[in-house]
């Protein structure tokens, strides 16, 4: 039964990670030739520090956007909070994985019960969940693919 099974009896691994102060280049080929929608960006001792997502990349490749603006006499008045524009302008100029990365990583512990990671999944509205050890260490990646095919095999 599904319900009985944990995220790491399901998961994929080895997980594919690039480190934080890699090229940013490296990290959308490595994507790209293994057919991934998403990376572990891991720091210096290996712990998880973010996930790099074709979502990030397509802000990258839009361009900024300044948002509504007025004019008043040849001025320019923002609508929106100039001050909130510095994440934009590094993702758009950026050329490390840090620069462009979300720094809110979608992760979970291989104990956890598979409903409780696709009631995650669900509620996150994300493509993968990154497994983690007990020093944060991604061990795994648990993709909603896997949920389906998990419950294919149980039926």
């Amino acid at each position: 039964m599904v319900v009985e099974r944990t995220v790491a009896e399901v998961m994929s691994s080895p997980v594919l990670s690039v480190r934080s102060d890699g090229s940013l280049q490296q990290a959308v080929q490595m994507m790209s030739d293994h057919h991934v929608s998403g990376l572990a960006v891991v720091g210096e001792a290996g712990e998880l520090v973010g996930e790099l997502t074709e979502t990030d990349l397509m802000v990258r490749e839009s361009g900024f956007d300044a948002g509504p603006y007025v004019m008043l006499l040849d001025a320019v008045i923002y609508l929106r909070n100039p001050l909130q524009w510095d994440k934009q302008v590094h993702q758009v100029l950026g050329s490390t994985v840090a620069e462009v990365m979300s720094r809110e990583p979608h992760a979970c512990e291989g104990s956890t019960p598979l409903p409780a990671a696709a009631r995650q999944l669900h509620d996150r509205s994300t493509q993968r969940l990154f497994v983690l050890d007990g020093e944060r260490r991604p061990v795994g990646v648990l993709t909603r693919g896997d949920v389906v095919r998990a419950l294919a095999a149980a039926g």
